[in-house]
């Protein structure tokens, strides 16, 4: 196994600790804002100090410096033996796991979740169920996401959704119907949209994209009445 990249420490990742981000490459969804492009893509010249080992011995070598490991991506779910592999061996570091995913498959998420591999989930919810299809992935499975959403919000451990805000993709109807899925969720971030970088930049051309602050905190009043908490990023 070799990982997509890593981030040595981070403070905003994994909320309320120092965390150590570790990226597994490729993904099933092409959503246009993606600011991992390369990773999305499948990582096919990953640098060889990203094996395994190297990874473990960082790990074990900071402990003194670190509160916790991100396993983000890409997907990291697509990856299903080696990502449980991945959770038992931090896990057996001492550090506490958050999974960052798509939740595109409810069943590895259930599966980590069973076996006590994970201490934290993040799903990203990309948009209303009427436009996965036409903008993340062609035929796209929106119960897996509906089934994703039920498991984590049934699975006990604290947990969050969080939506990028986009102006092609993310309006007020489609906030709503994002929260009407996820109603009395614990945590609902709404994130934004950053720039540079991305895995689709021809969408974005001649294109308003960008929401200012007023116009998110309007998405949040939205979301307010639906959620237990909503926070923007």
């Amino acid at each position: 196994m070799k990982f997509g990249g890593i981030q040595k420490n981070s403070l905003i990742d994994y909320p309320g600790k120092i965390s150590c981000v570790l990226f597994l490459s490729g993904c099933n969804f092409k959503c246009p804002y993606c600011h991992n492009p390369e990773l999305a893509k499948g990582c096919t010249n990953c640098l060889s100090w990203f094996r395994e080992n190297n990874v473990y011995d960082f790990l074990k070598s900071h402990k003194p410096f670190l509160d916790g490991v991100v396993i983000s991506g890409g997907e990291p779910t697509l990856h299903d033996k080696d990502l449980i592999s991945i959770c038992q061996r931090v896990k057996a570091l001492g550090y506490p796991v958050k999974l960052d995913t798509n939740g595109s498959r409810p069943d590895v998420i259930q599966e980590i979740i069973r076996n006590k591999l994970v201490n934290y989930l993040a799903m990203d919810i990309k948009t209303d169920a009427l436009h996965y299809s036409s903008l993340m992935k062609q035929g796209c499975d929106f119960s897996a996401i509906l089934s994703s959403i039920q498991v984590i919000m049934e699975s006990g451990l604290p947990y969050e959704f969080k939506t990028t805000c986009v102006k092609p993709l993310i309006n007020r109807q489609v906030i709503e119907n994002i929260c009407v899925m996820i109603q009395g969720a614990r945590l609902y971030a709404l994130q934004q949209f950053q720039e540079t970088g991305v895995l689709n930049p021809e969408f974005f051309q001649n294109k308003d994209r960008c929401y200012t602050n007023e116009e998110i905190r309007g998405l949040k009043s939205v979301a307010d009445q639906w959620v237990g908490k909503c926070i923007v990023r």
